[in-house]
């Protein structure tokens, strides 16, 4: 055998445990796979857990909403919510029980002091009456009778009188005659009254026939549906309710805090959520002498100085107390629908803001404008007094639960 041929075979070795390299093999596979395992996992919880929160549990979010803003702004010194509420009002009802015969009005009649709005039947009425003037009728003829006969007895006894003072007959009958002139003057007394009893009985009743037409106590507005034809009324119920809308004035909230700054006679300005595009110029007239303890406000009033049509008692309005009077260019520019910037999101590539609709979100697409404040002129989306979501998380989708801090 060569020396070549010896070496290599020397060089040949028996692996004797062969298992022990496949097991560190495995081992170095398993911590492998646990480690990418355990990135994938990390990755799942930080990505998906804020889905799921956002898909199966109900969000907390604060709150902002789209205002309209005044171009008289920089004047505000202090801005409040309130409503429109008349001061003279009027709840008409009936004095008496009775069916409503007729309705001479309708929901948004205007009338005047004294027109006539209602009439009760009066038939039962006008037959009391009747029955009573009878009765006074029949007592004041027994009472004329009475003062007749008494006339034609007291002309006897004064000639019997004369006849006793001649002596041609007994005083007796003269005793006799002066006791019915006395008893008959009592009857006719008592006839009398009954008489005046029945007349004043019948001046009741027509009394009571008066209270069958209902008038108006004030000039004002029917604001709501008159009782029917038909319609069995009593004291209790009433039949319409009137409104004078010149007394109309927006009463609104002020924090106790801020009470001390507001004088009457302060100029304002008004924005009624019916009629956003239209400013009107108001002034305070009244300053509460009371505060609202429980809500810690206290309630100015307001009255507008600018006519304006299609004001109606309940309407919402927001009011502006400034440092002075606004001018008449000033009132020309009409106030801007403004969103703040931090209810602007972006998704797809637009931006839209997030809706409250009760207990969910809708999402809305906006167009905006140019920087207005804090915010952006809101040329199309929500309409003023939309409550949006403020800083609406990246999670946060259309549709989604949420539940207000």
């Amino acid at each position: 055998m060569s020396q070549q041929l010896s070496n290599d075979l020397l060089s040949l070795k028996i692996e004797r445990n062969p298992r022990e390299n496949k097991s560190g093999a495995r081992w170095l596979t398993l911590v492998g796979g646990g480690a990418a395992a355990l990135a994938l996992g990390v990755v799942a919880y930080t990505a998906g857990i804020p889905y799921l929160e956002a898909k199966f549990f109900r969000t907390k979010v604060d709150v902002t909403e789209v205002a309209m803003v005044s171009p008289s702004q920089a004047q505000v010194e202090l801005s409040a919510t309130g409503y429109v509420v008349p001061q003279i009002t009027a709840r008409i009802g009936a004095k008496v029980i009775g069916r409503v015969a007729h309705t001479r009005i309708k929901e948004g009649s205007r009338v005047k002091a004294g027109d006539v709005m209602f009439e009760l039947d009066a038939a039962d009425q006008k037959s009391a009456i009747a029955s009573a003037q009878a009765r006074y009728e029949a007592s004041s003829a027994r009472a004329s009778a009475s003062h007749a006969q008494m006339r034609e007895v007291q002309q006897q006894l004064a000639r019997e009188k004369k006849l006793v003072a001649t002596g041609a007959v007994a005083p007796a009958q003269s005793e006799d005659l002066d006791a019915r002139v006395a008893t008959m003057r009592e009857t006719a007394r008592a006839a009398e009254a009954e008489a005046h009893a029945q007349r004043a009985e019948v001046k009741a009743l027509s009394v009571g026939l008066g209270n069958l037409t209902i008038v108006a106590p004030i000039d004002g507005t029917v604001v709501n549906k008159p009782v029917e034809v038909g319609a069995v009324v009593h004291p209790e119920i009433p039949l319409t309710e009137l409104v004078d809308f010149d007394s109309l004035l927006i009463e609104a909230d002020v924090p106790e805090a801020k009470m001390g700054s507001i004088k009457k006679d302060a100029p304002c300005e008004a924005v009624f959520d019916a009629i956003p595009n239209q400013r009107i110029r108001a002034v305070v007239v009244e300053v509460s002498p009371r505060l609202n303890r429980a809500k810690a406000t206290g309630t100015i009033k307001v009255k507008l100085v600018d006519t304006v049509e299609g004001v109606l008692p309940e309407m919402s309005a927001r009011v502006s107390f400034l440092s002075k009077p606004l001018e008449a260019d000033q009132m020309k520019e009409p106030p801007r629908k403004v969103v703040p910037s931090s209810a602007l999101a972006e998704r797809a590539g637009s931006k839209v803001v997030f809706a409250v609709d009760g207990e969910r979100v809708r999402m809305q697409r906006v167009d905006l404008g140019a920087p207005f404040g804090s915010g952006f002129e809101l040329k199309h989306g929500p309409e003023p007094g939309t409550v949006l979501v403020r800083d609406p998380s990246p999670a946060l989708a259309d549709g989604q639960a949420i539940k207000r801090n």
